[in-house]
C-alpha cells in the first residue's frame, strides 16, 4: 500500500490536536521550572531509526549535551 498512508495520518486528529495546542510547548522558561530535555525520533521506512536528545547540564540554559542513538527496527 502507500506511504504514508493519508487515512492512518489523519486518525485521531481532531482528539489529540486541540490537547497538544492547548498543553504542549516547544520550550518552557519559569524561574524554577522549564524544559530541560528535547527529543526527537526520526524512522524511515526502511525501519531506521534516529534517536536524537538534548538535555541541559546543572540547570544553566547555556550548557547543553546532546546525544544521538542509530539502529534498526527488527521485523
Amino acid at each position: 500500500s502507500q506511504l504514508p498512508d493519508p487515512a492512518i495520518e489523519d486518525q485521531g486528529k481532531d482528539y489529540i490536536r486541540p490537547i497538544l495546542n492547548k498543553y504542549a510547548a516547544v520550550c518552557v522558561r519559569c524561574p524554577g521550572y522549564g524544559t530541560r530535555t528535547n527529543t526527537v525520533i526520526l524512522i524511515d521506512s526502511e525501519g531506521r531509526v534516529t534517536f536524537t536528545e538534548r538535555n541541559m547540564i546543572n540547570a544553566d540554559v547555556n550548557q547543553w549535551k546532546t546525544s544521538t542513538y542509530e539502529f534498526k527496527l527488527h521485523t
